[in-house]
């Protein structure tokens, strides 16, 4: 049902309780030379931009077989076919010696794993060059949300939710916090979740902090059922979400900023749980 999303009540309704008081005292009591309406105002302009802020309506869902919804409102920064090229080590890497150790992004081994699109832990990836496509590509579609937008985030299919896991930077116990429009934001701080779908096919959702959105609130836990649709989180202020598909079992006809459209200079505007982003690879088409 359309309203707040969970934790936006409080601050609305005590900026709300703040605002109509400091007018009554004003009021009926001493205005402070207008100091105390004018505090008053303030505080009720500012329980409107919460208000604003943690909206949270419904969505008319497609029912189209097999598509992906968007995860997130805002518009497209890219789309591109990625491989991996590394993983988060374990301890038998680590004994190995053969670990990397880069700043900011942390520890990697140098070798993905054995079956990629497990999404088994967070991998590193890099962009394939074209003609050298491999069955364990990824699409990854990257959506930035800008303060304007709705910061709920959806599912993008039925499934379950396999995995989640919060991620920082080496050595620290927040962030970094890169502006979140800036392709370097993707090793801010994030929380990073696996969904095993209906169809049997596992998708990776990243929900990427910014320079000032620096909470992100999972609304499921690890093995809960999810619908497609269904509202599983929000970041708070601008932030970015990317979505990562194998790329043999979906296609895309989103325009993304990249592509300089001049119908859509910042990418297409989507919103979670209502624009399909992928639609299924048909057996013709492999």
């Amino acid at each position: 049902m359309a309203g707040l999303a969970p934790g936006g009540h409080g601050p609305v309704l005590t900026m709300s309780m703040m605002g109509i008081s400091a007018l009554i005292i004003g009021t009926v009591l001493d205005p402070l030379a207008g100091l105390v309406p004018l505090f008053g105002m303030f505080c009720l302009m500012a329980a409107v931009f919460l208000g604003y802020f943690w909206r949270d309506p419904d969505r008319p869902i497609p029912r189209t077989r097999g598509v992906l919804v968007s995860p997130a409102d805002g518009h497209v920064m890219f789309l591109k076919r990625e491989r991996a090229t590394g993983q988060r080590p374990n301890n038998a890497h680590v004994a190995s010696g053969a670990v990397e150790s880069v700043p900011l992004t942390g520890d990697w081994f140098p070798k993905p794993l054995t079956a990629p699109l497990s999404f088994a832990t967070e991998q590193r990836y890099e962009a394939v060059p074209e003609g050298e496509e491999a069955e364990t590509d990824v699409w990854r579609l990257a959506i930035f949300m800008s303060p304007l937008d709705v910061h709920v985030n959806r599912a993008p299919a039925a499934g379950i939710l396999e995995r989640i896991e919060h991620r920082t930077g080496k050595g620290r116990r927040r962030g970094p916090f890169r502006p979140a429009y800036t392709k370097e934001s993707q090793f801010n701080e994030r929380v990073r979740s696996v969904h095993l779908l209906d169809n049997g096919v596992r998708v990776e959702i990243t929900q990427i902090s910014g320079a000032l959105a620096r909470t992100i609130v999972p609304f499921l836990l690890e093995g809960s059922p999810v619908r497609r649709g269904q509202r599983i989180g929000m970041i708070r202020l601008g932030s970015r979400v990317d979505l990562r598909v194998p790329a043999k079992h979906y296609h895309s006809s989103i325009i993304t900023a990249e592509h300089h459209h001049t119908d859509h200079p910042k990418g297409m505007h989507v919103q979670a749980g209502s624009s399909v982003v992928f639609e299924p690879v048909l057996e013709e088409e492999e």
